[in-house]
């Protein structure tokens, strides 16, 4: 969470220890801008302070939000995915047994006219 290139005093840290995250989190500001923020928070007045601190509480909140409606997409677009797959793999199975049932139908076959060709034979032999 922190960032290595920001330079946050201890005194700083322990009296904005809320705002702090906040600041170093948000991804609106680059790093100079943060540094800024962080800079000038000892001469701020505590509405100033209020203010940035609802400002980047606020960004938080729709960053979340928007991340968490596309892990939903996500998820659903995942679910469509397995969905898909189970149907895939439904319909290939429905076809080896048609193949298999077909297979099983011409041995079938092959075996009455087999036998049926035997009692012909039998039938046409004298006795």
């Amino acid at each position: 969470m922190t960032d290595p290139t920001l330079i946050i005093p201890d005194d700083i840290k322990k009296k904005h220890s809320a705002l702090i995250p906040l600041i170093v989190r948000s991804e609106s500001m680059n790093g100079e801008e943060k540094q800024y923020w962080i800079n000038i928070l000892p001469v701020m007045t505590p509405e100033q302070i209020e203010k940035l601190t609802k400002i980047l509480q606020d960004e938080r909140r729709q960053l979340d939000l928007i991340d968490a409606k596309y892990a939903k997409k996500i998820e659903t677009i995942g679910q469509e995915e397995f969905i898909k797959k189970v149907e895939e793999e439904h319909r290939s199975r429905r076809q080896e047994r048609s193949l298999a049932e077909r297979a099983a139908e011409t041995e079938e076959h092959h075996t009455e006219e087999d036998i049926l060709q035997n009692i012909k034979n039998d039938q046409d032999q004298p006795r």
